[in-house]
């Protein structure tokens, strides 16, 4: 049998072509009518996650126009310190306020059948201050520090979210920041830090 007669085999049908073209439809009409162009600061969630204090400003599940990355305020205690992760997509953050320092893990890989990732022992360190942004490669392991320990550090990440849509989000938390307690109150926790008025 040769390939034309072939690929005529077979008994299943669809409508898979018209359905993309009626779900484009209402994602369009959706898009323009009912998602976000503005998010408020009161509007956007904390999370106490092991990476540290979040405040959400873009996210996929925050019904936004924006499609492409996510945005999250992340708040540094004086002289604390984020978790340590790392994850496929490259990312950049502003340093929103104070000061402080990266260590990063650089990654080689190599491909026979799959994928082999190995890490630097030791990291690289990079020094930032209010002003400054940031550039973090692809899976690349990093912590972020804050030197001040008298004030508090924020700085301003962002995630590209298109990899995730690609079945490579890859997201892994090496370790936690130092005092997490899973589902501690992201809002008491600003407070008795002193981020946040009681």
């Amino acid at each position: 049998m040769d390939e034309r007669e072939t690929i005529i085999t077979g008994d299943k049908t669809c409508n898979f072509y018209s359905e993309n073209l009626a779900e484009t439809a209402a994602y369009v009409e959706d898009y323009y009518s009912n998602k976000l162009k503005v998010v408020k600061a009161a509007d956007m969630p904390f999370e106490n996650s092991p990476h540290g204090i979040l405040k959400h400003m873009i996210h996929e599940k925050m019904n936004t126009v924006e499609n492409c990355v996510d945005i999250y305020m992340q708040f540094i205690p004086g002289g604390m310190a984020s978790g340590k992760h790392r994850h496929l997509a490259e990312e950049v953050f502003f340093v929103a306020e104070g000061e402080g320092y990266d260590l990063h893990w650089d990654v080689n890989f190599s491909v026979d059948i799959k994928f082999t990732w190995e890490w630097e022992e030791e990291p690289k360190k990079f020094e930032w201050k209010r002003g400054d942004f940031v550039y973090i490669p692809p899976y690349v392991a990093h912590k972020h520090f804050n030197s001040d320990p008298n004030n508090q550090a924020r700085i301003i990440s962002i995630h590209n979210r298109v990899l995730k849509a690609m079945g490579a989000a890859w997201y892994e938390q090496l370790e936690p920041y130092d005092g997490y307690v899973e589902g501690e109150d992201p809002i008491t926790l600003l407070e008795k830090y002193g981020l946040r008025a009681a």
